[in-house]
């Protein structure tokens, strides 16, 4: 089970639950990824729903390598996701979300 505390978040990607986190050198990585000048910015595209789809993998990415996963974006670009793209981005979001606040 996925631990909100933590900033843990669950996908069950092809059919495998997977527990993603944001780990500070996640982070880094996703930031100069996205080459995105600060997490702020992507912070604030999430917010404003102005967010890209390379956004979204760029942080299930992320949260899976914070999870231990030892894959790349590529592995994923056949991947089936449980509950398609709207749940990647929902993930995608919990993941920012709780890298950066306290779980209600």
């Amino acid at each position: 089970m996925a631990n909100p505390w933590t900033g843990e978040v669950a996908l069950v990607i092809d059919g495998e639950r997977r527990v993603l986190k944001l780990t500070l050198g996640a982070l880094a990585e996703l930031e100069a990824g996205l080459e995105t000048d600060t997490l702020v910015a992507l912070v604030e595209r999430f917010e404003a729903g102005g967010f890209s789809s390379r956004d979204v993998l760029g942080l299930i990415v992320a949260g899976l390598r914070g999870g231990g996963w030892q894959g790349s974006a590529s592995d994923l670009l056949a991947a089936e996701i449980e509950g398609g793209p709207l749940a990647a981005a929902r993930c995608a979001g919990q993941l920012l979300a709780r890298a950066f606040s306290v779980p209600e």
